[in-house]
Order: structure tokens, then sequence, then C-alpha cells
């Protein structure tokens, strides 16, 4: 097949004090989430949208948690790592449409920023990345302020 599509998913507990990094950008504020890297979900969903495109599983199968030369690892350089797995494959990525769960704080004002920055690692070009925000109107988990979501699909095709 030439065209695949992979679909990803993250979600982290927020804690006070923790570094917050959405995208490749860290967000200004008081809480953060907390993870074996730097838990930034955005980047982590991307990671298992382009891995289920490719049939390769999961980032917790090519990264582990219980890898410890990967605590706190910048989660850019693993989306690197991802990127280098999937052209050796042979595909290219076609698109990625990302969706981030948050209540707070808004994130609006950084999405320009993160789309730069991960268009940049991904090489690709202005209009292929699309990165949204939403609460969950004070809904559950999120809605709480508790954790962090975030949705990703990617479109893959064959070189």
């Amino acid at each position: 097949m030439n065209i695949r599509v992979g679909f990803g998913y993250d979600i982290h507990k927020l804690a006070e004090g923790r570094k917050f990094m959405l995208g490749g950008v860290q967000i200004p504020g008081n809480m953060g989430a907390i993870g074996h890297s730097d838990a930034d979900v955005i980047i982590h969903a991307i990671m298992d949208a382009l891995l289920g495109a490719a049939g390769m599983r999961d980032i917790g199968n090519h990264f582990p948690d219980t890898d410890a030369s990967l605590k706190d690892i910048d989660s850019k350089i693993l989306l690197s790592k991802t990127f280098s797995l999937i052209k050796n494959t042979g595909f290219n990525i076609g698109n990625i449409d990302v969706t981030l769960c948050l209540e707070a704080p808004k994130v609006s004002q950084f999405i320009a920023e993160m789309k730069q920055i991960l268009q940049t690692i991904l090489e690709l070009p202005s209009g292929s990345l699309s990165i949204k925000a939403t609460t969950n109107e004070g809904m559950g988990f999120v809605g709480r302020n508790e954790g962090v979501a975030a949705y990703a699909v990617a479109v893959l095709f064959k070189i």
C-alpha cells in the first residue's frame, strides 16, 4: 500500500514545580507534566502516529521507560530518531494533525513556535502540520487540570 494512516495518543498527569514542554516549547507556569522523559504529549502523540502508520509498534517499544538513559530526555531527540526510523522504511510524511486537550494555561500564543520546531525536525513544508488546542470544558481528568492529553493523526506515503 502506498498511503498509510496512523493514530497516536498520549496523556500525562500534571504537577506543580515541573517543567511543561508542549510541541518542543517550554510553557511558562507553575504546573508541568510528569513522565520518564520530558513528558511532551504533543511530540509523543506524533511519534505514536508515525510509528503506527509505518507498522512499527509504539514509542514504548522503541524508547521504553525502563531505559535509564532516556530519563528526562528531550522529546525532540526522540522525535528525530523516530523520523529516521520512518525514513529508513521508505516512507515520507504527507501531513500530521494534532489536537491538544488542556484546561490551562491557554497555549494558542505558542502554537506557531511549536509548528516551526516540529516542521524543522520532520522536514515538513509549511501547511503539512496542524496543531489545535481545546479544553475539556471542566470535565474529567483534563478538565480538572489534573492532566494533559494529545491526539495525532499522521499520513505516510511510500517514497
